[in-house]
């Protein structure tokens, strides 16, 4: 369970040893054949759900200790049965993947015969610092398994008693699997100190780092890490209204996309409506976020719909809430939008519900995000809703990962390269 009676020196060992115990773990976990993690992953999923009542208790405690909370916040770090269930059945589906490793990528022969492979390979050590969300525990440890990866989980004070339990349940797999346990390691301490040693990169025993939480903890982890990061740095995610589209359709999607989980980073922030629908639009769709309980932030257009609308701000264009508040605006049509979401934007996930087939396809390939849908709620950014099993974090940057971080992303490669005696003149 978690200590935090310890000296920085005492971190900065403990942290070490983390590190190095992981990086021997990380070898023969990359040799495991697919039949051993696959058991040690449905073994986890058995865990979890005969660990449901001590994880919900830990829960329950890390809840009342962190006091005062917003909705959304309380919302994220809260499991319920149907949330543990749900983290036990995401571990099945990335039991039931096929082995991203040894996965040919790519290959050919030179005209001296030689014969060349790109193959797939795990990244070695991933660590993933992540705040409130409990449930990232079991996602990320699953994911990176799968992977032939060992992990390092450094969670948020406030969910640390309910990792801890999260943890043993996954360990109690690993050894059904036959796998090291070192495999999985947990940080067992709320001292800052142990993010910055992940930070420094453990004595290179730390090949990446994924961050999920707000704002100041990505921006921290951009800012000092001293290895490659996975991470968005904001969900600033837009819905566009263009015309034509179903009015029906439209308030669906867009109540969906902003109130299904407010406190999620696929949660739509902005909802810019074309101005060609402002008399048939503006105010349905305005309308149904007020009465869905939503507070609505709007240009001068969408504050004449109705007087619950308050004024939006320049700010409002670039605030990720988290929250049940959405900012609304008018475009001109598909270039304005395009250009306010280039703009505003974070690079995250944009979605656009028209029927309009030719300026969807505009939409989906101008508008740079690791993630663009067409008719769709932007709720569906989400690795899990992809077919992944799950999702580490969703990375917007353009390097190696983009979009929801799973299996696949958590892999590298190297190249095979088969001669037959083969001499470079």
């Amino acid at each position: 369970m978690p200590d935090d009676s310890r000296s920085i020196d005492d971190v900065a060992a403990m942290m070490a040893r983390i590190g190095r115990e992981a990086r021997a773990a990380a070898r023969p976990l990359a040799l495991a054949p697919d039949t051993a993690k696959t058991a040690a992953l449905r073994a986890m999923a058995v865990a979890l759900r005969a660990r449901a009542a001590a994880i919900l208790a830990a829960n329950a405690e890390d809840v009342a200790a962190a006091g005062d909370l917003t909705p959304a916040f309380r919302d994220r770090l809260t499991l319920t049965p149907a949330r543990v269930e749900a983290m036990a059945d995401g571990v099945d589906a990335i039991a039931g993947l096929p082995d991203p490793v040894g996965r040919v990528l790519a290959q050919w022969t030179r005209p001296n015969g030689l014969a060349f492979e790109r193959v797939a390979t795990p990244l070695g050590v991933v660590g993933v610092i992540f705040e409130s969300r409990p449930n990232v525990c079991a996602d990320a440890a699953a994911l990176c398994l799968k992977a032939g990866n060992a992990a390092i989980l450094r969670g948020g004070s406030e969910s640390l008693r309910t990792c801890a339990v999260i943890a043993e349940a996954l360990r109690d797999g690993l050894r059904a699997g036959g796998l090291p346990e070192a495999a999985l390691q947990v940080v067992p301490t709320r001292d800052r100190a142990a993010v910055g040693a992940m930070l420094a990169g453990l004595d290179g025993n730390l090949d990446v780092i994924v961050p999920r939480g707000g704002r100041s903890l990505v921006a921290r982890v951009q800012e000092e890490a001293r290895v490659p990061v996975f991470a968005h740095l904001d969900g600033l995610v837009h819905t566009y209204v263009h015309g034509p589209a179903d009015l029906a359709m439209a308030k669906t999607l867009v109540v969906n996309a902003k109130m299904r989980r407010t406190g999620v980073c696929g949660a739509t922030e902005t909802l810019l409506v074309d101005r060609a629908l402002a008399a048939t639009h503006l105010a349905p769709l305005v309308t149904a976020l007020l009465e869905a309980g939503c507070e609505v932030r709007g240009d001068a257009a969408a504050e004449a719909v109705d007087v619950r609308v308050k004024p939006a701000t320049e700010a409002d264009w670039s605030t990720e809430y988290l929250d049940a508040i959405i900012a609304v605006k008018l475009v001109d049509g598909l270039d304005e939008a395009i250009d306010h979401i280039e703009h505003w934007g974070s690079h995250h996930t944009d979605a656009i519900v028209t029927d309009d087939a030719a300026a969807a396809a505009r939409f989906l390939a101008e508008v740079d995000s690791a993630i663009v849908l067409h008719n769709a709620s932007t709720q569906f950014a989400d690795g899990g809703e992809f077919g992944f099993g799950g999702e580490i974090g969703i990375a917007t940057g353009r390097m190696h990962a983009r979009g929801p971080v799973g299996v696949e992303q958590l892999c590298s490669f190297k190249y095979r390269v088969r001669g037959q005696g083969t001499v470079r003149p």
